[in-house]
C-alpha cells in the first residue's frame, strides 16, 4: 500500500497523518444533528393527522420511534443521515467500511440510549471534543468514526 494512502490496511484514517478527514467533524455532527432533528420533527408532524391526532397523547414516543427508524434506514443506506450528507460527513466501521444494517442498528441504539441520559450525552459530546478522531461514546464502544467524506 502507498505510504500516503489514508486507509492503510483498510482501517481508519490516521488522525495525525490525515487530519483532513477529522477537521471540523464535531461541529459538523452538531449541525447535522440540528438538520436531522428538524427533518424527524417534520415527519412526526406529518404522521400525527393520520392517527386522528391521538398521537399527540404519545408524541415523544412517536418522535423516538420515527427518529430510530430514520437513523437506522439512512445510516444503513448511505452510512450518513441526510443532515450528515448535507455537512459532507459519513460514518465508517472500525475496518474503514460503510455501515451495514448491524452497525446502523447498534449505532442508533447507542445514540438513543445516549440522548435519553443527560450524563451519558454530556460524556459523549465531551469525548467528541477531546478524542483524536472526534468519537462519541457510542463510536468508542463500536469502534466507528465520523469523517469528512473523501473527495
Amino acid at each position: 500500500m502507498h505510504p500516503d494512502h489514508p486507509f492503510d490496511d483498510h482501517r481508519l484514517p490516521d488522525p495525525e497523518r490525515h487530519a483532513e478527514f477529522y477537521e471540523g467533524v464535531p461541529m459538523k455532527r452538531a449541525l447535522a444533528w440540528v438538520v436531522d432533528f428538524i427533518l424527524i420533527a417534520l415527519v412526526t408532524a406529518v404522521i400525527v393527522p393520520f392517527t386522528a391526532f391521538t398521537a399527540l397523547f404519545f408524541l415523544p414516543v412517536l418522535y423516538l420511534f420515527v427518529s430510530f427508524i430514520y437513523r437506522v434506514l439512512t445510516l444503513w443506506g448511505s452510512s450518513a443521515t441526510p443532515g450528515m450528507r448535507l455537512m459532507n460527513i459519513t460514518f465508517l466501521t472500525r475496518n474503514g467500511e460503510p455501515f451495514d444494517l448491524a452497525h446502523a442498528l447498534l449505532h442508533t441504539f447507542g445514540y438513543t440510549l445516549s440522548v435519553g441520559t443527560l450524563l451519558v450525552q454530556v460524556a459523549s459530546v465531551f469525548l467528541m471534543m477531546i478524542s483524536a478522531r472526534g468519537q462519541g461514546l457510542t463510536d468508542h464502544v463500536l469502534g466507528t468514526v465520523a469523517i469528512n467524506r473523501p473527495r
